[in-house]
């Protein structure tokens, strides 16, 4: 018989480490805002991610790449005066880290004091590891995000699976341990093979959180509009839609707007 599993009143790095030495899967979404940010924390999610996915689903740009620290901050800040349970992690958004410890280490105190943020997350593995280090210094948590990593995007030309050839894979777990070692409290791994993941999650204590990278992993993250359904033009084999929001907020409007123009709303009992 299985142990039951600790009610946890607040999410943070500590729960996450316990969480994966006692095999309860971790469960992370996006929000970018107070409204939805109430409603999956209220949920029961353990992670929520201010990704700079919010990009694309909050500014309709084709890549994360336009994003800037000021829109991230305002979003996380949002973000925070909703959560009571989450763990809340921040995207540092493109050109606020690469290359340039010290602008990273600056970036991410505006994070963590503007937004009230719990901790950061950055893309890549090596060529990272010494803003990784610096913004460890100041004693600011930080997430990795190894595999397909969308602020690259030009530099891969596509967003297919990565690490399926041995080469990437070496380097993928190699970066992995660095960033264990370097002291990051969790990793995401996007996009990569699902027996490479699980093998990459057994090597460390750290949890591994996977989008697009199998069931082997200590738990998984979605973008929320795509797993309510409300952006359709995006369907990746990972993504399962839990509801079909388009199509039923779609529905709402038009009946709204019939009630409306056919002078049904508001009715006698909908007025002062």
């Amino acid at each position: 018989m299985s142990a039951a599993k600790k009610k946890y009143k607040r999410i943070t790095t500590k729960s996450l480490f316990e969480m994966k030495a006692n095999g309860e899967k971790i469960a992370m979404l996006t929000a970018y805002d107070y409204t939805m940010a109430k409603i999956v924390d209220h949920a029961g999610i353990d992670i929520i991610l201010v990704g700079d996915s919010a990009s694309n689903v909050m500014a309709g740009y084709e890549t994360t790449l336009p994003i800037t620290l000021d829109q991230m901050i305002y979003h996380a800040s949002s973000v925070i005066r909703a959560i009571e349970r989450s763990l809340v992690v921040v995207d540092l958004p493109f050109g606020t880290y690469q290359g340039n410890s010290r602008n990273a280490l600056d970036s991410a105190i505006r994070i963590m004091k503007e937004s009230g943020g719990h901790a950061v997350k950055l893309e890549g593995g090596k060529e990272i590891g010494e803003s990784i280090s610096r913004i460890l210094t100041a004693g600011i948590p930080v997430m990795g995000h190894l595999g397909l990593t969308p602020q690259s995007i030009y530099k891969f030309g596509t967003y297919t699976v990565r690490a399926k050839e041995e080469e990437e894979a070496i380097k993928l777990k190699e970066d992995a341990k660095l960033l264990e070692e370097l002291g990051c409290f969790a990793l995401v791994l996007e996009k990569v093979p699902a027996k490479l993941a699980e093998e990459v999650a057994k090597s460390l204590s750290i949890p591994v959180i996977g989008i697009g990278a199998g069931g082997g992993v200590d738990g998984q993250v979605l973008v929320t509009h795509d797993m309510l359904g409300m952006t359709h033009e995006f369907s990746p084999r990972f993504l399962r839609r839990y509801l079909d929001l388009y199509v039923e907020m779609g529905d709402a409007f038009k009946r709204y707007i019939s009630d409306v123009k056919t002078r049904n709303f508001p009715n006698k009992d909908e007025q002062y």
